[in-house]
């Protein structure tokens, strides 16, 4: 399904969230290019837009890209170049919940809109957990249903009517943009999601919300 739509997937993207997407992507970046000479892990990379930002954010270190789309991989490939910054940033095929890295190979581990694909979300954390080094932080950001009762109406209006079909007639692939809103309704609340990662073995889980709830960021420590 994501190779199907990859070559639309980033215009689709910022046309339907108006290009408040980036700005949730930037403040994920801040908590995850906070110090020098970083390793980090981008899981579910997609087109690369994360793993470009944080590299661009970061003075030394290196971002690693690792997507199960090859699909995805061609385009991120393509703008990392484009970036020069192929010297920075390494994109290799790779399952989230087996991730292809030994123990502790990593100082920070990054996901932007991918942890609500995981068909096990528990395996997908706790591989996030064991390719972090001791003291290590994971950042997750993801869509989620805004909590408001108003703010939802709106909400479940436009991503369940608006979005699908537009999304399907850009793209040719409206099964595609029917699952973005229902992997997001099934999504676990704040709350129950924050439990599975401290269930996980993360420390200090916090949460943070941008715009009404439509997105939230969470981050948690390796002890």
């Amino acid at each position: 399904m994501f190779d199907s739509i990859a070559t639309d997937y980033d215009r689709l993207n910022h046309l339907m969230s108006l290009g408040i997407d980036r700005r949730w992507r930037r403040k994920a970046i801040r908590r995850i290019a906070d110090a020098p000479d970083l390793r980090v892990l981008d899981v579910a990379a997609g087109t690369g837009d994360f793993s470009i930002g944080i590299a661009s954010r970061l003075q030394s270190g290196h971002v690693t890209g690792v997507d199960i789309s090859e699909g995805m991989l061609e385009v991120m490939r393509s703008k990392v170049a484009a970036e020069g910054l192929s010297e920075r940033i390494s994109c290799q095929g790779g399952d989230g919940e087996a991730l292809p890295f030994a123990e502790g190979s990593f100082d920070r581990v990054a996901i932007a809109f991918g942890i609500r694909n995981f068909e096990d979300r528990a395996r997908g954390l706790s591989e996030m957990l064991r390719v972090l080094v001791p003291g290590g932080r994971v950042v997750i950001l993801e869509l989620s249903v805004p909590e408001n009762r108003i703010v939802r109406w709106g909400y479940n209006l436009y991503f369940r009517r608006i979005m699908s079909k537009v999304g399907g007639k850009i793209s040719g692939n409206k099964a595609a943009y029917d699952y973005l809103p229902a992997s997001i309704v099934k999504f676990p609340s704040r709350k129950a999601f924050m439990a599975e990662i401290g269930a996980a073995g993360f420390s200090s889980v916090t949460h943070r919300s941008f715009t009404f709830g439509i997105c939230r960021m969470y981050t948690g420590i390796k002890p």
